[in-house]
């Protein structure tokens, strides 16, 4: 059974999503759902670390759904330290592949923030954010992490 425990942060109301083993997703505007289990209670405390400043890498069990692609991305994500960014070229040429599934697979992300897709950028540019309030959303995550300091 999945269980949502929720955050109000800067960005919007944040969800954390866990089954018994380990966090699925996060989810913007969610409603709390079931019991929050000592594994939501971390992750909730964690993301709260996050945005005071405190914390720049996670960790927490994760269980993203996603291919078998879908999982090289989401580890290959894992690996973008709290303020730099790495294009969606980068990733493919590390996993030998086209750039646009890679592309696909960040705004499948099921866990973002903490799968730090808010860190990949197109070559020319920001690229996409599937999460709340989309390309800005994107921005306002990389200003808060100092992690693409042209951005005005």
């Amino acid at each position: 059974m999945i269980a949502i425990a929720t955050l109000q942060t800067p960005f919007g109301n944040w969800g954390l999503a866990a089954d018994k083993n380990a966090i699925t997703g996060l989810i913007w505007n969610a409603e709390p759902l079931g019991e929050i289990s000592p594994l939501l209670a971390e992750g909730i405390k964690q993301l709260q670390a996050y945005i005071d400043g405190r914390l720049q890498v996670f960790d927490l069990p994760l269980a993203p759904k996603g291919s078998a692609f879908q999982q090289k991305v989401f580890a290959a994500m894992l690996d973008i330290p709290f303020g730099q960014t790495v294009t969606y070229g980068d990733i493919a040429k590390s996993l030998d592949c086209p750039a646009q599934p890679v592309g696909q697979a960040c705004g499948a992300n099921p866990i973002p923030i903490i799968i730090p897709c808010h860190r990949v950028l197109a070559k020319s540019g920001i690229g996409g954010f599937s999460g709340h309030g989309g390309v800005e959303g994107k921005i306002a995550l990389l200003k808060f992490e100092d992690g693409f300091p042209f951005l005005i």
